[in-house]
């Protein structure tokens, strides 16, 4: 069963042009092709990153977070209680109004406890400033080396300057040593952060950036089988590019400095636009969907990888909407608005606000400075001491 599905799976007509089989790859010991058995590589490789991740957050990045002065808010801790503790972690986070009514009654405590005791243990499970600053210290170290690695890589590759350069000859064009060593740390940091995801920063667009990890996967994975790596690497580094700017954005903005934080993010929103909606459409995916066109016919990989392509590009569409809204917002404000993507973090004040609004929806005004003496008669005269002042001088008492 296994070898068919085996034979099955690697069917030349699935991953090569027509004209071309399997045997026409056989590899000599001057000319080498990627072997799918090198992707398994990318496993311990992904591990070895994550090993050198906890050690480069914990010597490095922590210790510099304290020095640069980003502090943790100091929460206040939900009290214990077993019966809210099982519905928060079995049920719901969030409870609807009703749910709130009966778990407290179920408990005996008044709703406001009830709803405080769900915000509290919330922001508990929300993660620190300083864990959201080593996250971003490690991504910026990686999205640095990479991008630069890409470009010494590349810097004298035909394909960077003339992209029809990625089909002369293919699909039977060697791998050499630098490309697959670039592919290899490429592919294993995604595969790190797929392992990393449940203990990493949970954003807005999570299930987007699990779409955006699987896809890339598939991708350089796919890309590499079929000996798209000339196109691989385009996308790579016009990825890497953008991301750049990202991190040190993030960096700063942990670390209150407001002015070159709006700087970094004004860079990152230029270069992110630029490259995800126009190099990258006409670098990319113009290249594989005509010009590839003039080597061969299309078949199974063709439209595979287009569509793997078109994927990341509607990604690019959505994040890239998120940041003209957040530059549109910049101009008008100023400043930086914080990150949509960003879980905000809930404080006893909302409690405060739903109060003043129910108020002032059922036209209540209250006032904290009044005494029983200062009240207003149904009659409309003014209040009456119990004394009155004659002109004498004289008091009268009433």
């Amino acid at each position: 069963m296994a070898r068919s599905l085996n034979e099955w799976l690697w069917q030349h007509e699935f991953w090569l042009p027509p004209g071309i089989t399997w045997e026409d790859m056989q590899e000599s010991e001057d000319v080498h092709y990627p072997q799918p058995r090198d992707l398994l590589l990318s496993i311990p490789f992904a591990l070895i990153l994550v090993v050198i991740r906890c050690a480069f957050e914990r010597a490095i990045a922590l210790p510099l977070s304290s020095k640069l002065g980003v502090r943790d808010k100091q929460r206040p801790k939900a009290q214990p209680n077993p019966m809210l503790e099982t519905f928060y972690s079995t049920r719901c986070k969030n409870p609807e109004e009703g749910e709130l009514i009966s778990l407290a009654k179920q408990c005996d405590l008044p709703v406001r406890k009830v709803e405080r005791w769900f915000r509290h243990r919330r922001n508990t499970d929300r993660p620190s400033l300083s864990k959201k600053f080593c996250e971003a210290c490690w991504r910026f170290t990686f999205y640095i080396t990479s991008f630069f690695t890409g470009l010494a890589v590349l810097y004298d590759k035909p394909w960077l300057w003339d992209h029809r350069e990625c089909w002369t000859g293919y699909p039977q064009q060697p791998l050499q040593p630098s490309l697959f060593w670039y592919y290899l740390l490429e592919l294993s940091f995604y595969w790190s952060l797929v392992f990393t995801l449940p203990f990493d920063v949970k954003r807005k667009d999570f299930k987007e950036q699990i779409v955006h990890h699987a896809a890339t996967i598939f991708l350089i994975s796919f890309s590499y089988c079929a000996n798209y790596i000339r196109i691989g690497t385009l996308v790579m580094v016009i990825h890497d590019a953008s991301d750049c700017f990202l991190e040190p954005t993030k960096i700063f903005n942990y670390m209150k400095w407001k002015k070159t934080c709006d700087s970094l993010f004004m860079i990152f929103s230029a270069v992110f636009l630029i490259s995800r909606l126009v190099i990258f459409p006409y670098t990319v995916l113009y290249n594989t969907y005509y010009y590839s066109m003039e080597i061969f016919q299309p078949f199974f990989g063709y439209y595979f990888v287009n569509a793997l392509l078109i994927i990341l590009q509607l990604l690019h569409i959505f994040w890239s909407c998120l940041i003209i809204h957040m530059v549109y917002k910049f101009i008008l404000q100023g400043t930086m608005e914080k990150d949509m993507r960003s879980d905000t973090e809930e404080s006893d004040k909302d409690e405060e606000r739903e109060k003043i609004r129910e108020k002032e929806k059922n036209g209540i005004t209250y006032f904290s400075n009044v005494t029983s003496n200062n009240y207003i008669q149904r009659n409309g005269s003014e209040p009456l001491n119990n004394r009155t002042h004659l002109t004498n001088g004289h008091v009268k008492e009433r």
